[in-house]
């Protein structure tokens, strides 16, 4: 089993470090998958799983 990390901010942040999502959010496209504030929503929505 691997170690879950209990901050959506750390992974957040991995995520940006690894290339996976942008450091601003352009605010062009609604649902851009690169956008860090719904990558935070889709982090905090997995951290709500794993702990139900």
């Amino acid at each position: 089993m691997g170690k879950k990390t209990a901050d959506p901010r750390k992974v957040v942040r991995k995520l940006m470090k690894a290339g996976k999502v942008k450091k601003k959010c352009c605010r062009s496209r609604p649902r851009c998958k690169k956008c860090p504030v719904l990558a935070l929503q889709r982090a905090k929505a997995d951290l709500g799983k794993a702990a139900a």
